[in-house]
């Protein structure tokens, strides 16, 4: 199956890439959606996860010193923005395996991780490349594996559906915003999908969306 190779960058632009932190800290309650979605995870000692689309590796920092007993891999298309990730674990000291690779087509076997996340990133891909990204999250996982999704989702006032109005000119948010993302991930084969939580921003609402692999 061909896969896409076009990607929007973090920041819509490449020569913005270096705003990413500051910016997402500014639009965000980044740290405590974070913290929030690692909570929920219920991460185990000794698990092997996945943060693809990890960025500048912010969420997969923090769950590495969360939770130090596991194996955490940071997948990411953008080589600029992984230069900062790399960057951010060696002045932590953190240990992670940082990967330059497409959500779309992973490059990793089958049945690799016991959790996969993935935090805003879909909203950066087309419906075709969200339903990819998703089926290769399903590939991926161990059987019993989770998925854990921070994006825009729908919106659950006036004010957030307004704003939604204006963020979908920038990126692919239709799908979040008419309730369809669940939908999405449950046609890629997962079970037990649910919006644990939601959050108003100045960029819209933001949610948190959990998902299993069936043991069969």
């Amino acid at each position: 199956m061909k896969k896409s190779r076009h990607y929007i960058p973090a920041m819509h632009f490449h020569w913005l890439t270096r705003w990413y932190d500051p910016v997402m800290r500014a639009l965000f309650p980044e740290s405590g959606i974070h913290a929030n979605l690692i909570t929920q995870a219920h991460i185990q000692p000794g698990q092997t996860i996945l943060d693809t689309g990890c960025g500048t590796g912010t969420l997969t920092l923090l769950i590495k010193q969360t939770h130090p007993d596991t194996i955490i891999h940071g997948l990411d298309i953008d080589p600029k923005i992984l230069q900062i990730a790399q960057q951010k674990a060696e002045q932590t000291g953190q240990t992670v395996h940082w990967q330059q690779g497409m959500a779309t087509c992973m490059p990793y076997p089958d049945q690799s991780f016991d959790h996969v996340f993935a935090s805003l990133l879909l909203h950066h891909l087309t419906r075709q490349d969200k339903q990819h990204m998703l089926r290769e999250a399903f590939r991926v996982l161990k059987p019993g594996g989770k998925l854990h999704v921070v994006d825009f989702g729908k919106p659950h006032n006036s004010m957030m559906w307004l704003i939604s109005c204006i963020v979908r000119w920038f990126e692919e948010i239709h799908d979040h915003v008419i309730g369809r993302l669940p939908v999405l991930i449950a046609d890629a084969g997962f079970d037990r999908v649910e919006e644990a939580d939601c959050y108003r921003t100045i960029a819209g609402t933001i949610a948190i969306y959990h998902a299993s692999k069936s043991i069969r």
